[in-house]
C-alpha cells in the first residue's frame, strides 16, 4: 500500500510527465509546421517528432488546430522576449513599443504559423493580448511614465492594438492590403497611445534594431 508521501511522489512523476509530453509536442508541432505549413502537418508526423505514441497527442490537444494555437501562443511568449532583448540598449521607451508594435506586425504577416492561423482572428487577436500583453502594457506604462504617451489605459491600448494588429495582418496576407501600408498600420495604432500623426509616424520611421523575427 502506499503511503501519502509515495502518492505524492507518483503524482508529481506523472504531472513532469505530461509536462515533458506536452512541451515536446508543441516543440515538434513548431518544428513540421514552420517547414510545411499547418495544413500539411500531420499529427502523426508530430507525434513521432516529440516521441510519443500518435494517440497520446489527443491527450492534451483535441485537434490539430488547438495544437497550432498552443505553438502560436508559444511563439508570441518567445517573440516578446526576443523583442525585449533587442531593444534592452534603447533609452526611449517608447522606441522599444514601436519596434514591437512593428515586429508583431511583420512575424504576422511573414511566419508562415502565423499566416495559416489569423482566419481565427478573434482567437489569436486574444492569444496575442494575453502572451504579449505583460511586455507592451508595461513597454506602454514605461512610456507613460516619462511623458512620451498621454495615454490612460494602457490595458485597453493594447487590446485594441491585438486586434487590429491580426485584422491588418489578414487583409495583407490574403491581398486586401498590400504589404506597403505596413507603416502607415504601425503609424496609425502608434496613434492609439494618444500622440498625434506626426508624432507617431516620426516615431514610427526610426532607425529600427537587427530584426527579431524568425
Amino acid at each position: 500500500m502506499n503511503t501519502p508521501s509515495r502518492q505524492g511522489d507518483q503524482e508529481g512523476r506523472v504531472a513532469r510527465r505530461q509536462r515533458r509530453n506536452r512541451e515536446a509536442l508543441i516543440k515538434a508541432a513548431g518544428t513540421i509546421m514552420s517547414e510545411k505549413g499547418i495544413d500539411a502537418a500531420t499529427m502523426l508526423e508530430i507525434a513521432e517528432l516529440a516521441d510519443v505514441g500518435a494517440g497520446t497527442v489527443y491527450n492534451y490537444f483535441k485537434s490539430k488546430d488547438e495544437l497550432a494555437i498552443a505553438v502560436l501562443e508559444e511563439m508570441m511568449h518567445e517573440l516578446a522576449l526576443r523583442i525585449e532583448q533587442a531593444t534592452a540598449g534603447l533609452a526611449d521607451p517608447a522606441a522599444v513599443y514601436a519596434f514591437g508594435i512593428r515586429t508583431v506586425l511583420d512575424a504576422a504577416t511573414t511566419d508562415i504559423r502565423w499566416k495559416e492561423m489569423l482566419y481565427r482572428s478573434e482567437v489569436i487577436a486574444d492569444a496575442l493580448f494575453r502572451r504579449m500583453g505583460p511586455f507592451a502594457i508595461r513597454d506602454l506604462r514605461n512610456a507613460m511614465d516619462a511623458g512620451l504617451f498621454p495615454v490612460a489605459d494602457p490595458e485597453l491600448v493594447w487590446h485594441l492594438s491585438a486586434h487590429a494588429i491580426v485584422g491588418a495582418s489578414l487583409a495583407i496576407t490574403t491581398d486586401r492590403l498590400p504589404a506597403s501600408v505596413n507603416d502607415e498600420i504601425v503609424t496609425r495604432l502608434l496613434c492609439m497611445t494618444g500622440i498625434g500623426a506626426d508624432a507617431a509616424a516620426e516615431l514610427a520611421g526610426r532607425p529600427r534594431p537587427a530584426s527579431v523575427v524568425g
